[in-house]
């Protein structure tokens, strides 16, 4: 089982690290159309992630309480928004294509200011995998090692145009490429380190389970609404976006029921 959670983890972190050393092998910085394609594909992801890996599983998981078994999910499902709400208040960060930093003031760079941005994204990301992956180890209902798979796989290739759009702005504003590779690396970082806090205490939360699913699928979906969809609708090219988002959703959905 260890096995399984090592691979669960480092899969949709060597997607980052992959698509950060685009900066090493690709000449130019990448255009607004692939940007949008981008953006979209991995809000596809997200979105279908949030569906049939959390919030399928948290309704079923609670189906024996009757009439109130949506509750866990439902009760779940706005702890997390709330908690990225919270989280996007208290973080300064810039979102690509904002013309303004949003949350506190602060004196940092906007490059640091778009890896903090990227960096609350991949937080419930990181979530979402070590609460699949506790529900794995402690023999949760619903969740087998090949759910975790497909969650881990769909993570890793949204994560991979996510490291790209970090490190290649980076290096064309002149950053150096070994910096810039770092930065991209470093923006995922959060993602490992949320999914094993979330297994070191998995004995513990087999009874949260239904509303740790939920709560994890409520910060992704927090993200994919007020971040991705905007990004990869204003301005010309947004039905490469839309385009996109089928892309991802239809790929992770595919993964989900092929593989769970």
């Amino acid at each position: 089982m260890m096995h399984n959670a090592f691979i669960g983890i480092a899969v949709p972190f060597l997607g980052t690290i992959l698509g950060a050393a685009g900066v090493y092998f690709m000449k130019e910085e990448l255009s607004d159309r692939m940007q949008r394609f981008l953006t979209g594909f991995a809000a596809g992801v997200m979105v279908a992630a949030s569906i049939w890996s959390l919030l399928i599983p948290a309704l079923d998981s609670a189906a024996d309480q009757g009439s109130l078994s949506f509750m866990p999910a439902v009760i779940g499902f706005w702890l997390g928004i709330l908690f990225l709400l919270l989280l996007d208040h208290l973080t300064p960060h810039l979102h690509r294509f904002a013309d303004a930093p949003e949350g506190p003031q602060s004196h940092f760079k906007n490059n640091t200011l778009m890896m903090l941005a990227v960096t609350i994204h991949n937080i419930p990301e990181g979530m979402a995998v070590g609460v699949v992956l506790a529900g794995f180890l402690t023999g949760f209902s619903g969740i087998t090692a090949s759910s975790v798979m497909a969650l881990s796989l769909g993570i890793a290739i949204q994560n991979f145009p996510e490291g790209a759009i970090i490190s290649m702005p980076l290096h064309a504003e002149g950053t150096s490429k070994h910096r810039s590779f770092l930065y991209g690396v470093l923006s995922g970082a959060a993602e490992p380190a949320g999914a094993i806090l979330t297994i070191l205490f998995s004995e513990r939360l087999v009874p949260l389970m239904p509303y740790l699913l939920s709560f994890a699928a409520g910060a992704m979906l927090y993200v994919v609404v007020e971040e991705l969809i905007p990004e990869m609708s204003q301005g010309k090219h947004s039905n490469i976006g839309v385009l996109a988002f089928a892309v991802g959703f239809s790929l992770m959905m595919a993964l989900d029921v092929a593989l769970g």
